[in-house]
């Protein structure tokens, strides 16, 4: 299992703030995204490998936990697996691995969600013991979980995506690849358990396998942050925008849509775009999206707009403060 810098991902420094962190993570997310890149395959891993750092450098806990593992990494990973717990991959010593997901071994080990109930071997999910060959009562194999990283796109439109399943079977102890289709319904939401019957461990003596349970994990977006079934995004005006007002056209999950600016529009103000978040769970209903107004401002001008800047300076009765 190869270390994952995710500092190096990102190009920050150890030290960097939480908003330094994000600010990185939306100028390489733009760079790589797939609906933009020239190269897509090398794009999309691109773009995985940056999500993958921001779901953990932009959570705090999860970033402490990564700052404690420093250069003892091989070590935490040897105590996990000797306990048997570990990430969400790991079921009673048993290793898994998934391909498809989205997310790292590395992720896995150390980051992905728990097991369901603290742990396998609790509940409907009760694995295959000695008791059970004796034939003291029916059982069915453990149950087993990961994470899947979803786009907002899958979330509103549905999908579904191919992950391979590496093992060892518990009965056989053989090595066994397994590929399964996973249908992720539109609507699902974040921590959302996607169940796939029958593709847990295997159990003895005809019993039936267990399951397996994918936690849905969302793909942090560049232009858009989600809040319930809410997105949220910036948009630059221009100063003559703000004071004049007009139209213009702001991102959505599918395209873009035609937003009115009212004049004299100011920094900060939140405007609304019904229809244009997430599905709710109810049929044919979306959430909403919420678009914070920023001013740009020219880092360099040309002499005849200097000049006409200066003009508008002389001739406006605006006054920003009182002295």
């Amino acid at each position: 299992m190869e270390f994952k810098d995710y500092y190096k991902s990102l190009g920050v420094a150890r030290s960097a703030t939480a908003e330094e962190i994000k600010k990185a993570f939306r100028n390489l997310a733009r760079k790589y995204h797939p609906d933009v890149a020239k190269d897509k395959k090398q794009a999309e891993e691109k773009f995985k490998e940056i999500n993958e750092a921001y779901e953990v450098l932009g959570d705090p806990e999860k970033r402490r936990q990564y700052d404690e593992l420093g250069a003892n990494w091989k070590e935490g990973a040897r105590a996990r697996q000797g306990a048997g717990g570990g990430g969400s991959s790991r079921s009673a010593g048993a290793d898994f691995e998934f391909e498809g997901t989205g997310f790292s071994d590395f992720f896995e080990q150390f980051f992905a969600g728990r097991n369901r109930g603290g742990g396998f071997g609790a509940g409907p999910g009760r694995g295959f013991s000695a008791a059970d060959e004796a034939g003291s009562r029916p059982t069915r194999g453990r149950d087993i979980e990961g994470d899947l990283l979803v786009t907002l796109v899958e979330t509103l439109q549905g999908a579904v995506r191919t992950v391979t399943l590496r093992r060892a079977n518990p009965l056989t102890q053989q090595p066994e690849t397994e590929t399964i289709r996973v249908r992720i319904p539109s609507g699902v939401h974040e921590g959302q358990l996607i169940r796939v019957a029958g593709h847990g461990e295997p159990a003895g003596r005809g019993s039936k396998a267990g399951d397996l349970y994918l936690r849905v994990r969302y793909e942090r977006h560049p232009d858009f942050e989600v809040q319930g079934n809410d997105l949220h995004t910036e948009i630059d005006l221009a100063p003559w925008e703000a004071v004049l007002g007009g139209q213009i056209r702001v991102p959505t999950l599918e395209g873009s849509v035609a937003l009115k600016i009212r004049p004299g529009t100011v920094r900060g103000q939140q405007l609304r775009v019904r229809g244009q978040g997430l599905p709710t769970g109810s049929p044919g209903t979306r959430g909403d999206l919420y678009v914070q107004i920023l001013i740009g401002v020219p880092t360099q001008v040309s002499a005849e707009e200097k000049s006409a800047w200066e003009e508008l300076a002389k001739r406006s009765s605006y006054k920003p403060r009182e002295v």
